[in-house]
């Protein structure tokens, strides 16, 4: 159905042109999250939500964004879309409450960050000198970068370790490891580190592919820009997966699925897959988490862990560097290398990846059983001189840009950020095992 309505005011005051197709995305996302599938319904329940605007304004009028969320909230309710309509009330409760925790002084606890972690972190960083962007400054105006990165990597390195001691303490009962955590944050290179660890102490390991698990693409939820969603929990069979994980916990065989990444279509009962009496099943996962991922396997047979680049280093500005801008740039480089994929493309949908991230990963980090910090000092001296000249340009290129707001807010903020550091362009102190060799390029560990 088209619409009479050509424009919708943002919260911010800010007036863009109406897309209709976003609401049946943001209906069929409240869909997913239900368990269902239906893309034809949520069309239909989009059709009636415009058929009201159509209604109730004129085509020269600009309804705010709210008035169209009402109105949503209206039709799945009148049409006996009780659950979705619940679940996508839910959404927008959590999207406001986030709003107000952004807008909010950090001097307020947030229960989402690991405050014991972070004051370690930070005195680390104190004690070496390496809290602030000056000091980073000075030590590698005086020649220290190369001690910089051994420092840095020795701390991650310490962090992986005792997870393997920890893990080894309960081997008794231990049948799985999930390594969960936000984009870009590491997790691949310490799945890898951590079965190094363990297997020089003669443990055995199985390593289960999540993505095969992944629905049919044209079932999948799509982002606000149309393209589809691989962030979100529910673009994974999360059922099957927890069915199989309570069988593997058990001993017994399952026959995992396959996913085709090209044709976007998944088969079922593929590879046989079993877990030994003797083998650990580890997990690499955004979701691993996620409480219905793995809801039916007793506490005692899993060992969680979470990634996150806790740096605690405070810019020129006083503010610390936020976190989710190190692992922006990281995967802007990792997805540029190995995914054809245009780091403006990156920076213009992390918006949507920290939303999705924000309700779907970090709240669940308080329930690892331990967290390992895959930040490093020296990775801003390498993105300066990579980076800068780009955020520069892409700060110019968004402003004023009402549908690029974020992409504006977060490249400008880079900026700042970059241009304050002293750039270094050599990287071969950086230890081809690294962590951040998963990002920058050059790593000797097989992510195949």
């Amino acid at each position: 159905m088209s619409s009479k309505i050509s424009r919708v005011i943002k919260r911010s005051g800010a007036i863009v042109p109406f897309n209709q197709e976003r609401i049946a995305n943001a209906i069929y996302r409240a869909v997913v999250a239900t368990g269902g599938r239906d893309k034809e319904k949520a069309g239909e329940l989009a059709d009636q939500v415009v058929k009201i605007l159509n209604d109730k304004f004129n085509a020269e009028s600009i309804p705010h964004i709210e008035d169209v969320q009402d109105i949503v909230e209206k039709v799945l309710i009148e049409k006996g879309h009780a659950k979705v309509a619940k679940e996508y009330i839910l959404y927008r409760d959590e999207a406001s409450k986030r709003r107000e925790v952004e807008a909010r002084d950090y001097s307020n606890l947030n229960e989402n960050i690991p405050w014991a972690k972070v004051w370690r972190n930070l005195d680390w960083a104190v004690s070496h000198n390496l809290h602030t962007v000056d000091a980073l400054n000075q030590r590698i105006a005086i020649g220290e970068f190369s001690h910089i990165v051994h420092e840095s990597e020795n701390l991650y390195e310490d962090d992986v370790s005792l997870a393997a001691e920890l893990i080894i303490e309960r081997l008794d009962s231990l049948r799985m490891v999930m390594i969960s955590g936000p984009s870009s944050s590491g997790k691949t290179t310490t799945t890898i580190k951590l079965e190094q660890k363990l297997v020089k102490k003669g443990y055995k390991f199985k390593a289960l592919n999540v993505d095969h698990y992944f629905f049919d693409l044209e079932l999948h939820p799509k982002d606000e820009f149309g393209d589809y969603d691989f962030e979100t929990p529910q673009a994974l069979d999360l059922q099957l997966i927890n069915e199989h994980l309570s069988e593997l916990s058990k001993g017994k065989e399952v026959v995992i699925p396959s996913y085709d990444f090209k044709s976007g279509k998944r088969t079922l009962n593929v590879t046989p897959f079993k877990l030994e009496n003797d083998e650990l099943l580890l997990i690499d996962s955004l979701h691993g988490l996620y409480p219905d991922f793995s809801m039916d396997i007793p506490i005692d047979k899993k060992f969680k862990l979470y990634l996150e680049p806790l740096l605690q280093m405070k810019g020129e500005d006083g503010e610390y560097i936020k976190w989710t801008d190190l692992r922006l740039i990281r995967r802007m480089l990792r997805d540029s290398v190995h995914r054809a994929y245009n780091p403006q493309q990156t920076l213009e949908h992390w918006h949507y990846v920290r939303s999705s991230e924000m309700r779907n990963i970090i709240p669940y980090c308080s329930s690892a059983d331990f967290i390992i910090s895959s930040g490093m000092p020296y990775e801003l001296p390498l993105y300066s001189h990579r980076l800068l000249n780009n955020f520069a340009e892409w700060e110019k290129k968004y402003k004023g840009d009402p549908l690029k707001a974020d992409a504006y807010e977060r490249s400008s903020r880079l900026h700042r950020v970059l241009k304050s550091v002293t750039p270094v362009a050599d990287d071969s102190s950086v230890p081809l095992s690294s962590v951040l060799r998963e990002f920058i390029g050059g790593s000797n560990l097989d992510y195949s």
